[in-house]
């Protein structure tokens, strides 16, 4: 039985609605899952214009679905329309308050279908932080922002991976200047555990990590800094007795050349650059973000809303393509869990 997926525009003044039209045009996605688009209509129209695809969707209301008056089991991809207050138009290109409250509208619908197991799993399109944040979103990003509007308190951090090889974050949306307190070995052992359970729900049976160092050449033995021994280390002991395969932690000019080689299938980072700038130069367009601690299977493109390029139709749906698919597998695997 195929899963349920859960999709969403991300940002209408980005390349959200557009990338998410191209998607559903493509064939494959009716034969793997189920969808539906909590979207408005006219939004997804533009998107359809832009990408130049056609295609009428079944319409029904998120009231009615979370109300259960209209029937979700008819397969196929339906458009369930949120019934948002129309605003006074949206603007592409720029981040604005209208934009923010769009996703933050959006996206409170399919969580709330995924917490009533309506959807299987959730894909959402890229979104804008600064437009969340202007239509009243106290938190740094979508993902905090998701845990509480989902009721979840327990760990939880941001994965992404390209072309097999996953990263985790002990920390992310920080100021670099901050980044050394932030480093616990409670919190180590948190973002590594999640990345591992992460990988085998999305089918890596035994996962191999890298721990990358904080410090240029690992602290050279505390010469440069001493997180490596006071933290690291330890953490990287304890996580090994407790059966989990990890090793390091290794210099991090480096360590990305041995997981893409095949070596290791994820590695743990300090912060948020230290593995997006490797994961981007390897594939940008193909990178996919997955939240790690949730119940609910939570997959996005790791690229932005790419304003400069809104509406000229050449925006490519690689990347949300490949975190529907990550999406599919995670809901699979949930089902037999």
């Amino acid at each position: 039985m195929k899963p349920r997926i859960g999709l969403v525009l991300g940002d209408p003044c980005g390349v959200g609605p557009e990338v998410t039209a191209k998607l559903l045009a493509r064939p494959e996605v009716a034969e793997t899952a189920d969808v539906l688009l909590v979207a408005d209509p006219d939004v997804y129209a533009c998107g359809q214009r832009i990408a130049d695809v056609d295609g009428t969707l079944d319409r029904i209301s998120l009231k009615a679905a979370l109300e259960g008056t209209a029937p979700l089991d008819t397969g196929g991809c339906r458009l369930v329309d949120p019934e948002i207050e129309p605003a006074a138009g949206y603007d592409p290109g720029w981040a604005t308050l209208e934009g923010g409250r769009y996703v933050i509208e959006t996206l409170r619908g399919v969580l709330a279908l995924a917490r009533q197991g309506k959807v299987d799993a959730v894909c959402y399109a890229p979104l804008n932080k600064e437009a969340m944040s202007m239509a009243g979103s106290t938190f740094p990003d979508e993902i905090l922002w998701i845990a509480n509007e989902v009721g979840h308190s327990g760990p939880l951090c941001d994965c992404t991976f390209v072309d097999g090889l996953w990263t985790a974050r002990v920390t992310s949306h920080v100021p670099v200047a901050e980044i050394s307190k932030h480093l616990t070995e409670d919190r180590v052992i948190e973002v590594t555990r999640l990345i591992h359970d992460t990988l085998r729900r999305a089918g890596t049976t035994s996962p191999r990590i890298a721990m990358a160092s904080l410090n240029p050449h690992a602290g050279d033995g505390g010469l440069i800094g001493r997180e490596e021994i006071d933290v690291l280390r330890p953490a990287v002991a304890k996580l090994a007795a407790q059966g989990i395969a990890v090793e390091g932690p290794f210099p991090p000019d480096t360590v990305f050349l041995r997981g893409r080689d095949g070596e290791y299938d994820a590695v743990v980072t300090m912060y948020h650059d230290q593995g997006q700038i490797a994961l981007k130069l390897i594939g940008f367009g193909r990178a996919v973000t997955v939240i790690a601690g949730l119940d609910i299977p939570v997959a996005t493109p790791a690229q932005g809303t790419a304003f400069d390029i809104v509406g000229k139709g050449i925006a490519s749906p690689e990347g949300l393509q490949r975190a529907f698919a990550v999406a599919c597998d995670m809901a699979l695997t949930k089902r037999v869990v």
